[in-house]
């Protein structure tokens, strides 16, 4: 589909009204908007989960920085990018550029304008007009499979046409080699833009990438710098790369395939094999927008407007592509030993974003690819000692707790088997139970360069006093309460595997959290190791004292009732959303519309989660209110769209909110449908008067993973004023 700009919005085209789920996907949302903290989102053509993605490279990106803006008006080139968020760096990327006449090696200098009038842009098709007339314009195309692209180049006829191979920027040192004879262009990367976050010097990365042509070369050389090498075929150094140059007289059109690998060259040359044997661009443009409307095709709604369409299924493309596949037709390396392994990998889980609806969301759309998401982080932790926090592809030691176990544990909850759940539960007790190296001697601030995996930061004091004190760790408060969760998490997995005592101590050590409670306050408060209060400013990780009340997920009616009760906790979250308090635009909030379930007044749920999911989501350039965090953000929206939420996710229950259209059916890929109808809805009726699963009263606002897989039909009806559905449910502490 195509998508044209005006006033900064994105707008479908003029042309025939879409027929199929991707075609009401709008690549442009979350890739606009002020500073460092919009969507943060590129318009990726991708396989879902693919190891590559590939996109026009408008800047050249960094950590805080995406490979395309929005607003910006020249295209650089063409990079196959493993960046997946725009707080996370790149890794063994590799960038192409059309360019005609003289070469041009910088970013700055080989850059050409184009307008977005000029763009197509689809999951599955990009393509771009550039130049300024009809002497220097470039045509330019992209489609993709898992681990390669296909990049299609048209010049003017009769024009000196060149492509530009970077294999790396300054200051890294990298890889290029030309091959005539085969029509090629290999080399290595090895930059890892974050490799200062992590424990790991790996020696041996490297982004090995095979860039093949069609067409022969008329002229090829290497550069390193500044400098060309015309009498050598390859060259090692620093800012290396390659040009071949065509002649366009007879044909004006270059093909060019590019197969990537974090194993070696010969293995992107045997991926790129298997995926494009062929020189059929237009079979692969087909096939993959094939896969983007099976994989989207799972949810088809009804009573949506069309931006609602456009925002849903966009959420899902971007859903979709997290986490990244890190394998390679049955082998992977590890960035946890820094060798080759076989079997299935994963890499790009921002699981402190991402353990609270994403992944939940992929156990329903994507649940044959959950075994071995699963499998991947454990292969992570016998490989380098620990899962991860954030692995991208290696420890990052990024945000806080160890919420891999909510991961482990909601896919053990959900009946997942494909995986070892002995091998589980050792690396959620190591999580528990084993403070990380200098756990005493650091505080432990995030992001903070060349430390030991952090795990639970203060776990030594925690296992002392109950809590994590602020006048020792940073974000002490925080971690107090989402590890408390993370017990909770362990506790499960210990059940499953028949330890018995072991989840006993865990659920019983999930109560910590209520250690913080200041009664005279009201409010969650850091402490400090002598058990004096510390500053209500002090021990937070993205949030405050409002953000982090109901941060125990696991255990809300306790929170509701350290608050005082229903009715007193419900006043608390009136002055939560009255007051401005609650930040839909970072995670830790994403639950709250939903707390109201548990206070007696489901009715504010409903309202609630109807008005963030207006206010939040638009089919505009800056449609997410924050970062879109691997999927994370459009989880919620999809979610709340269908009308429940997991607020825990390892219970695996939803909680019910309102519907936002008439009907979605989720066509199961186990070949179970399940319906869910909302008669009378509008909204203006966002309120629940009554509903039914397959025919029988559902009198509590929850429903479980097995309900939703098994099949059937869940049925609201709506109306314009609060009911009393589900006010008197009594939900018990630590389901």
């Amino acid at each position: 589909m195509l998508w044209s700009a005006s006033a900064g919005v994105a707008l479908a085209s003029d042309g025939p009204r879409p027929s199929t789920p991707v075609d009401w996907v709008n690549t442009f949302i979350g890739t606009g908007g002020t500073g460092a903290e919009y969507g943060g989102t590129m318009p990726f053509v991708s396989t879902p989960f693919g190891m590559t993605n590939w996109t026009a490279q408008t800047r050249q990106n960094r950590i805080s920085v995406s490979s395309y803006e929005y607003d910006d008006r020249y295209i650089q080139g063409f990079i196959g990018t493993h960046q997946p968020a725009i707080w996370m760096g790149d890794y063994g990327y590799v960038t192409l550029m059309p360019e005609i006449g003289n070469i041009n090696y910088a970013p700055e200098a080989r850059r050409l304008p184009f307008t977005h009038k000029d763009e197509t842009s689809t999951p599955y098709y990009y393509a771009v007009t550039m130049g300024t007339d009809a002497a220097s314009r470039i045509h330019a195309q992209m489609t993709a499979t898992d681990h390669a692209g296909y990049l299609r180049f048209t010049y003017p006829s009769g024009a000196k046409a060149s492509v530009l191979v970077e294999a790396t920027r300054p200051g890294i040192k990298g890889f290029i080699s030309i091959d005539a004879a085969r029509h090629e262009i290999t080399g290595y990367n090895p930059d890892r833009m974050d490799a200062h976050l992590g424990p790991l010097a790996l020696s041996h990365f490297k982004g090995y990438f095979v860039v093949r042509f069609k067409q022969p070369f008329a002229a090829a050389k290497v550069y390193e710098g500044v400098l060309t090498w015309p009498d050598r075929h390859d060259v090692q150094g620093n800012n290396v790369g390659a040009f071949a140059t065509f002649d366009t007289r007879r044909d004006n059109t270059v093909d060019v395939q590019v197969g990537t690998s974090f194993i070696s060259i010969a293995q992107a040359r045997a991926n790129l094999d298997a995926e494009m044997p062929n020189w059929n661009f237009d079979a692969l443009r087909d096939a993959l927008k094939a896969t983007w409307n099976q994989k989207l095709g799972i949810a088809t709604i009804e009573g949506a407007s069309d931006d609602q369409r456009r925002i849903f299924y966009t959420g899902l493309y971007h859903a979709l592509l997290y986490p990244k596949l890190f394998s390679e037709h049955g082998r992977y390396y590890s960035a946890f030993d820094d060798t080759v392994h076989d079997g299935t990998s994963y890499t790009a889980y921002s699981i402190w974003d991402i353990f609270r609806a994403e992944n939940s969301l992929l156990t329903i759309f994507a649940p044959e690819r959950i075994n071995g998401m699963v499998q991947a982080l454990l292969q992570d932790y016998r490989e380098g000692g620990w899962m991860p926090k954030w692995p991208n592809p290696s420890y990052t030691n990024i945000m806080i707790g160890t919420h891999a176990d909510s991961l482990v544990a909601e896919a053990i909850s959900k009946g997942f088997k494909g995986f070892d759940w002995q091998l589980a539960y050792q690396a959620v007790y190591k999580d528990a139970m084993t403070p990380p190296d200098g756990d005493t001697t650091r505080r432990w601030f995030d992001r903070e360069p060349h430390t030991p995996y952090e795990a639970r930061a203060g776990l030594t004091y925690a296992r002392q006093l109950g809590y994590i004190p602020a006048d020792k760790i940073s974000e002490s408060a925080s971690s107090t309460q989402e590890e408390a969760y993370d017990d909770y998490a362990v506790a499960q997995v210990a059940k499953a595997v028949g330890k018995t005592d072991d989840y006993r101590f865990f659920m019983q050590r999930s109560t910590s959290y209520r250690n913080l409670f200041n009664p005279r306050r009201g409010f969650m408060q850091a402490r400090n190791a002598d058990g004096s209060w510390a500053s209500p400013d002090d021990g937070w990780t993205e949030g405050d004292q409002w953000v982090y009340l109901f941060a125990a997920l696991h255990d809300v009616p306790g929170v509701v009732r350290l608050l005082g009760g229903p009715q007193a906790a419900a006043a608390k979250l009136d002055e939560h959303f009255n007051g401005g308090h609650n930040r839909h635009d970072n995670e830790p909030s994403h639950h709250y519309g939903y707390l109201y379930d548990y206070t007696g007044q489901p009715w504010k749920a409903q309202a609630r989660v109807r008005e963030i999911a207006r206010d939040a989501y638009s089919d505009t350039v800056d449609g997410v209110l924050g970062n879109e965090d691997c999927g994370q953000m459009s989880a919620w929206y999809i979610f709340t769209a269908m009308g429940f939420y997991p607020l825990n996710p390892a219970s695996a229950h939803y909680v019910i909110g309102s519907p936002l259209f008439t009907r979605v059916t989720l066509n199961l890929p186990n070949g179970k449908r399940f319906d869910i109808t909302a008669a009378n809805n509008s909204s203006q009726n966002v309120y629940i008067q009554s509903v039914t699963l397959n025919g029988q009263a559902l009198d509590e606002p929850l429903i479980s993973y097995a309900q939703i897989e098994a099949g059937g039909t869940l049925a609201f009806v709506m109306g314009p004023k609060p009911s009393h559905w589900a006010a008197h449910w009594h939900p018990q502490a630590l389901p």
